[in-house]
């Protein structure tokens, strides 16, 4: 039999953590029986951003094909940028694909400079994590939940100015 099997179950909890537990329990204590606590009304709950972190990252490898073919003179475009894969508008033209890319840059500024970097080197540099957090000086686990939370910010920034559509 394994050791990890014969081991109690161990639960560690910051000081804190318990003083503000003992602390709801005595003001619990202290209310009368029949006070009821009002509740604000519920707000609607937000939409969960991790559902749409994939449609975050087509968006912006759709941003580096974008950017790629604005970079280039518009008469010397041979082929059409194609229709959009994630976002509701689509591209048909030089002038759409210059606004898209704008529009994204614009995005991508107001994220910190850690979130732009992750980005980068995993989604549109295609790195591996193990090679991110190499070059990042951090470990693996940090840049998962890192990369996690910046693709959410992004999905935030998308949503907020229409780049990206939940739909109903």
């Amino acid at each position: 039999m394994s050791a990890a099997l014969q081991l109690p179950k161990v639960w560690a909890v910051s000081l804190a953590q318990t003083a503000a537990w003992i602390e709801r329990k005595e003001s619990r204590a202290k209310r009368p029986e029949n006070a009821r606590v009002s509740k604000a009304p519920a707000a609607e709950p937000a939409p969960n951003l991790g559902f749409y972190r994939k449609h975050t990252e087509n968006l912006l490898r759709r941003y580096l094909y974008a950017s790629t073919q604005v970079g280039r003179s518009p008469s010397i475009l041979s082929e059409p940028i194609g229709r959009g894969w994630v976002s509701s508008h689509p591209v048909r033209s030089f002038e759409d694909a210059v606004i898209f890319v704008l529009d994204v840059e614009r995005c991508l500024n107001r994220l910190s400079a850690l979130d732009r970097q992750l980005l980068s080197r995993i989604v549109l540099q295609e790195y591996t994590r193990e090679e991110a957090a190499a070059m990042l000086g951090m470990c693996v686990r940090s840049v998962s939940s890192k990369l996690a939370k910046s693709l959410d910010r992004l999905t935030e920034q998308f949503l907020t100015t229409g780049l990206l559509i939940i739909p109903d």
